[in-house]
């Protein structure tokens, strides 16, 4: 991500600023959080989509900073409502604030964060780009409770993995690059081409989520997690569906009730590689990946645009 780090290097700066600012609080003890929040902030991607698409599409100006906080108040407060409901002490190497300061105090900061957010867009009467991320917070819900849903039946159809991905995973990417795309250009078919560009990014990163499930000679070994919580990821779906019978039923068995043995957990994944899953979900992120490239393309050549670029390819080569 070179490319892009360099040539929005400077409004990265202003950004991190705005953003320190944004989550300010006059209670000591929400202020202490907020600034662990802040000091353990992930590589922030979405931000950087916003920059660079508002880049792209005519300018960066404060309704952008103004979207980039947006996109990364609701961004925050998802993983700390997340944390609550998966139980998680550990978020990126470190503890959790569900870990630290348990489910009352988690839930109210993630409604902080969000409100935060929501003031921000309403103050800067942003109404368009307030609009656009509110689709995906609705989007993300019901992303979520589908796949709560599909996977008490262990649901076996990949229609509905890439319905919950795009609408879990994809759908706040989507909205970062359209909420960047009208803060510089104010124009929908602009916002429209951006917002699918950042769709197809986003599922291409969620596939690359899954397929460091299972492991591989150059990301390392397995996790297993997403079998262990009985998730169906697209490598395992593919793989269920091509099996023999008895061979899914062994495998279904070994998800629903012996998903905690380490060695039913590697044996699942054993098999998703024998029966070619790893190289199916492989082949489906490269896809994506390439639709995302072919609506960038659409945008005339320049260096923002090679920075665009660098960034999907990074969300399918990176190594964690």
């Amino acid at each position: 991500m070179n490319t892009a780090k360099r040539i929005i290097s400077d409004e990265l700066a202003i950004f991190e600023s705005k953003f320190k600012a944004s989550v300010k609080s006059n209670v000591p003890l929400l202020d202490r959080i907020m600034q662990y929040i802040v000091k353990r902030k992930g590589k922030q991607l979405r931000p950087m989509f916003v920059l660079l698409s508002a880049k792209l599409a005519g300018g960066i100006n404060d309704s952008t900073y103004r979207a980039a906080s947006l996109v990364e108040l609701l961004h925050t407060a998802t993983l700390v409502h997340d944390d609550v409901v998966d139980e998680s002490y550990e978020r990126r190497g470190f503890f959790s604030t569900y870990a630290l300061w348990k489910t009352k105090v988690s839930v109210l900061v993630g409604d902080y964060l969000l409100s935060k957010g929501l003031l921000l867009s309403l103050n800067g009467q942003d109404y368009r780009i307030l609009h656009i991320l509110s689709d995906a917070v609705r989007q993300m819900s019901e992303g979520e409770l589908l796949q709560i849903e599909k996977a008490r039946g262990l649901n076996l159809n990949e229609d509905i993995y890439f319905e919950i991905i795009k609408t879990k995973t994809a759908s706040l990417l989507a909205s970062a690059c359209a909420a960047g795309g009208w803060s510089g250009s104010q124009n929908e078919d602009i916002t429209e081409k951006l917002r699918q560009f950042g769709e197809y990014t986003g599922i291409a990163f969620q596939i690359k989520d899954d397929l460091f499930d299972y492991g591989t000679d150059s990301i390392g070994k397995p996790t297993g997690n997403d079998i262990k919580e009985k998730k169906l990821t697209l490598p395992l779906i593919y793989t269920l569906n091509h099996a023999a019978p008895s061979k899914r039923r062994e495998l279904i068995y070994i998800i629903k009730n012996q998903n905690r043995r380490k060695e039913k957990v590697n044996y699942v994944i054993e098999n998703v590689k024998q029966t070619g899953g790893i190289e199916y979900g492989e082949q489906k992120m490269l896809e994506y990946r390439e639709k995302a490239l072919s609506v960038l393309h659409e945008f005339p050549p320049s260096e923002i645009r090679n920075a665009l670029e660098e960034m999907v390819n990074y969300t399918t080569d990176r190594k964690h």
